[in-house]
């Protein structure tokens, strides 16, 4: 199998790597940090992995997605199975009352993805087969106040990524939502950690787990499938009373 991934050194695509490395894929991983991709990609070939190509890019300069795409797919072939995994959790109170924090945020988990996902799906549509798995997030089911500006941002995701199901599925294209709850990574380091959290190889294994069944959409771990739809389904009035 020939995956491609966007975010490659985050702990979740990491994790979720080593199982398909122990599978003998192929890899392309795009990131940031050039030393952060080197250490992932020795990893991967200790788990199994047969080839490793690195990427160093910024993914939010999204003039470059389309080169980076031909580039990895020339390097190891087109791609069967494309995971995002980037993203950025921004500072709530911040974005409240400067404009270009929010900005920032939305480009990079939203509008950054949605390039991404265009030239892909153009791709793979063109060859009626692959899988694209996009890490959205529980944030995106409700506006919280305490998270608002990056639920907005996963939530205009996970509605782009049921409208791009909707059309790739007559092309034989599967697109997998994946919305996970609180994860104990670098991304969330400075959160007090409370029960509902989990460690990433939880959630590696649940978005293999969800490739493997050709899963839609995959709330991780299962139990926050039951939480959101309490969540969404409290009413409007008396919500807006809550302090979450």
């Amino acid at each position: 199998m020939k995956i491609a991934v966007f975010g490659a050194t985050s702990a979740i695509a990491q994790a979720a790597c080593r199982i398909w490395a122990g599978r003998g894929a192929e890899f392309l991983l795009a990131g940031r940090s050039a030393d952060r991709l080197e250490a992932v990609k020795g990893d991967l070939t200790v788990h199994g992995a047969q080839t490793v190509v690195v990427c160093c890019c910024d993914l939010s300069d999204t003039s470059r997605h389309a080169e980076i795409i031909e580039q990895g797919e020339r390097a190891i072939g087109p791609f069967d199975l494309v995971l995002i995994a980037y993203g950025t959790l921004p500072d709530q109170a911040l974005a409240e009352t400067d404009f270009l924090q929010a900005q920032n945020a939305i480009n990079t988990n939203f509008l950054s993805v949605v390039s991404l996902l265009t030239e892909l799906a153009k791709r793979m549509e063109t060859r009626h087969s692959g899988t694209l798995a996009v890490i959205s997030s529980v944030a995106g089911d409700r506006g919280r106040q305490s998270n608002y500006v990056y639920g907005a941002a996963k939530g205009g995701l996970s509605i782009y990524l049921a409208g791009l199901r909707n059309r790739l599925f007559h092309k034989g294209v599967k697109v997998l939502t994946i919305k996970p709850g609180f994860v104990d990574t670098p991304m969330t380091a400075a959160i007090k950690k409370g029960p509902l959290f989990v460690k990433p190889a939880v959630l590696g294994a649940g978005i293999v787990r969800a490739v493997d069944r050709g899963s839609d959409v995959a709330y991780l771990p299962w139990f926050w499938m039951p939480i959101m739809w309490i969540i969404r389904s409290i009413p409007e009035g008396v919500f807006k009373r809550m302090r979450l």
